[in-house]
């Protein structure tokens, strides 16, 4: 006879820790919220903010605020913090990049962030995708910024030169943790090569803002957050963002713990200190979180300096 100990049966991977009072999403019901989910819907389109469950869904939509995922909603890789699906993708849609830029009209955006998911099967990990999108987005809304939040292009070679050819103002690539945590975080992804592509981003194009993303409660420490931090400076990236890691579900990376909002503070200091033109640090803060305000105040702590 089997005894059976109800504690272990169905025991999750990584149980999800309660939220802090501090970590919470504004709720809306507005009629903007449901013009800009209309809109994406009737354009067949695919938004990071419906994919990775963002947080900050319901207030950036309230706003006309979207990032919209091109090539797809299913990636090549698998990493340990994302809720995007992994598996197989289908065949680029040729017709995405007027299909967005008709999106990006009808939202009558200002500035827009268009991200993808990694497409490793694709000879040039999808750089001329980027590049069509964006020249179309251009075409028909030429007062709009646009800001491209990329992949790491890893064994493509220069293809990423590419999306930079097209001339966005702003150029993204999220760095995610730090180094030690990488095979456990983003096996499918190299620390220092995501430094090199950002590098090599301000090489060939100086006038670009260059930009990367933090996120913290991963088991990583303060003293390896700072050296993220002068490693990303050295790359002569521009702004940092700084955000919490929120497990999607017990299948990801378990949460090491949830950073006060104090500590979020200390860390903005900190990497002002550095001589970053921007740096955005709280809890909720994510790539596109405020990109349009944070692009505009960018513009001008460069004419600052």
């Amino acid at each position: 006879m089997t005894i059976r100990h109800p504690e272990k049966v169905n025991k999750p991977i990584n149980p999800i820790q309660k939220k802090p009072d501090w970590i919470r999403s504004r709720l809306t019901n507005s009629k903007e919220f449901f013009l800009t989910k209309t809109i994406i819907n009737n354009n067949n389109l695919v938004t990071v903010c419906q994919e990775a469950n963002c947080p900050n869904i319901t207030e950036c939509w309230s706003k006309r605020h979207a990032t919209f995922m091109i090539m797809g909603d299913t990636c090549t890789r698998a990493c340990a913090f994302c809720d995007v699906k992994t598996g197989k993708p289908r065949k680029l849609d040729q017709l995405e990049p007027i299909k967005i830029s008709q999106a990006v009209n009808k939202l009558n955006l200002k500035h827009v962030v268009i991200t993808s998911v990694d497409r490793d099967d694709l000879e040039d990990g999808g750089s001329n995708h980027f590049y069509e999108v964006i020249n179309q987005i251009r075409k028909k809304n030429p007062n709009t910024s646009i800001e491209v939040l990329t992949p790491d292009f890893l064994r493509k070679g220069d293809a990423y030169k590419k999306v930079l050819e097209a001339n966005p103002d702003v150029f993204n690539h999220n760095i995610e943790t730090v180094p030690r945590l990488y095979l456990k975080v983003r096996p499918g992804s190299r620390y220092f090569s995501s430094l090199e592509l950002l590098k090599n981003a301000k090489v060939v194009n100086k006038n670009i803002f260059t930009k990367s993303g933090l996120m913290v409660g991963l088991g990583e420490n303060k003293e390896e957050i700072v050296q993220v931090m002068n490693d990303l400076k050295a790359a002569d990236v521009d702004f940092l963002t700084i955000g919490q890691y929120l497990q999607p579900s017990v299948k990801h990376h378990p949460l090491d713990r949830y950073y006060h909002p104090d500590e979020f503070k200390e860390l903005e200091t900190i990497a002002k200190s550095k001589g970053f033109l921007l740096v955005s640090s709280t809890p909720l803060t994510r790539s596109s979180y405020h990109a349009d305000e944070d692009f505009a105040q960018l513009q001008k702590n460069r004419l600052k300096n």
